[in-house]
């Protein structure tokens, strides 16, 4: 058995705190059996290990998040970036391609997908075993995981059992109340994103689109396959379904109100409550002070990106308020540190500014680049590191200054933790203003 964890999510549902970057499954606001912070994917990679899963894990991902899953992850997973966004039968496609090349599956052995993000007990992972049992020793082709409802929820699919031969008669995507009700009284189960599929069905279902011969075929065709979820793709046209039942604690926490249910404390960061506050969570990743008083069934987040007030129930309604929040991610966790947005100005003759904190962590660099239009003065303010411009270096700590300007090469490495505070000054101050290039330290 092969895993592939699918990560993606365009990050609006727990804004403030998440963005196109940052989404859901990177923010730590879970807590590990030592108590220490943890992010919904550090949780579930550790369960599936707590399982005694040993095998190769693979999360699919945008190339946006890449820097966020080593961050979380380290090296412990491989990674497969699609090219392009396109739902996640193609995305799960690519990554089976990748195990059956790259990690030389045999075409019988079975690949498990689930998402990166499920609030579930141990149990949940242990029963990977079991999916995979019955696609491996059964005919089934595919096999699925039934989450047992707790309420005619209208959020989530749900999988029509057939009594008779243990096999899935059919599904329902998302009913009305009502509707859910009487599925629910008929034995009905939530779907809840795990599919478990000979590698080899996977691959011959690639070619009704494309002809490959390798991982790299699959790769550059990727634009080719169709922008369509796996469930309708897959699942819903085939026959030969099992599914395997789980009823313990699962959550979906894509909103502020289910995510709360789970946090152990009820603020994080500068917070100041009164007593006279009932069941309300604040969480402030800013520096300065929130001070909340008399507040009832509340949640109130605040990042770089923005500020949050709303009711608990209201919350899971926040997505359609910032659709037209279009501006750049003010916060972002990568491989070698952070980076937050501190300042960001329009003048009057066209040009602009950004003001960042970077922190780099010992023994990391930022990648070595150039930029087209725009300048950069970098000013160390704690810390130890090495600044290369143009091939040059030098030894830089807190106090010190670089001016770089358009076309210069330049990098930095931590040779201790270290804070930078970057201003970028331009016409066009944007991330694609940068062209990586390659330097050995």
């Amino acid at each position: 058995m092969k895993i592939i964890l699918l990560s993606g999510g365009s990050g609006k549902r727990l804004w403030p705190l998440s963005n196109e970057i940052r989404s859901k499954q990177f923010l730590k606001l879970l807590k590990n059996e030592n108590g220490e912070p943890e992010s919904m994917v550090q949780r579930v990679y550790g369960q599936i290990k707590s399982a005694g899963i040993e095998t190769d894990i693979v999360v699919a991902t945008g190339k946006n998040q890449k820097d966020s899953i080593t961050s979380h992850l380290g090296d412990s997973v491989d990674v497969v970036l699609e090219p392009e966004r396109r739902d996640t039968f193609p995305a799960i496609a690519l990554a089976s391609a990748y195990l059956y090349y790259e990690k030389q599956m045999d075409e019988n052995e079975v690949v498990v997908v689930l998402p990166v993000d499920p609030y579930a007990e141990l149990e949940y992972f242990t029963l990977l075993k079991e999916i995979e049992e019955k696609v491996a020793d059964t005919t089934a082709n595919i096999s699925l995981m039934g989450i047992k409802p707790t309420y005619p929820s209208a959020k989530y699919g749900y999988i029509i059992p057939n009594n008779k031969n243990n096999l899935v008669e059919g599904f329902q995507e998302k009913p009305a109340e009502a509707l859910a009700k009487q599925l629910i009284a008929d034995g009905a189960m939530w779907n809840g994103g795990v599919f478990a599929f000979k590698v080899g069905y996977m691959m011959e279902k690639l070619k009704n689109y494309i002809a490959f011969t390798d991982y790299a075929d699959v790769e550059q065709q990727y634009s080719m396959l169709p922008k369509i979820s796996f469930d309708y793709e897959v699942v819903e046209k085939e026959k030969d379904i099992a599914m395997v039942e789980y009823s313990g604690i699962w959550k979906d926490l894509g909103t502020w109100n289910t995510l709360t249910e789970v946090m152990d404390e009820s603020t994080v960061g500068k917070v100041l409550m009164s007593e006279s506050c009932e069941d309300t969570h604040v969480i402030n990743e800013l520096d300065i002070p929130i001070t909340v008083l008399g507040a009832k069934d509340m949640v109130i987040a605040a990042s770089p990106d923005g500020i949050l007030i709303s009711d608990k129930r209201e919350s899971s309604y926040l997505k359609e308020y910032i659709n037209d929040i279009s501006k750049r991610p003010m916060y972002e966790e990568s491989g070698w540190g952070e980076y937050k947005v501190l300042d960001y100005v329009e003048y009057d003759d066209g040009n602009s500014s950004l003001t960042k904190s970077l922190f780099i962590k010992a023994g990391e660099s930022l990648n070595y680049q150039e930029h087209a239009v725009r300048d950069e003065i970098w000013t160390i303010v704690d810390g130890i590191g090495d600044i290369v411009i143009d091939g040059h270096v030098r030894n830089v700590r807190r106090g010190d200054v670089a001016y770089i300007t358009k076309g210069q090469r330049h990098s930095i490495k931590a040779m201790t933790d270290l804070r930078v505070i970057e201003v970028q000054i331009g016409n066009e101050l944007v991330e694609t203003d940068a062209k990586n290039l390659e330097w050995t330290w």
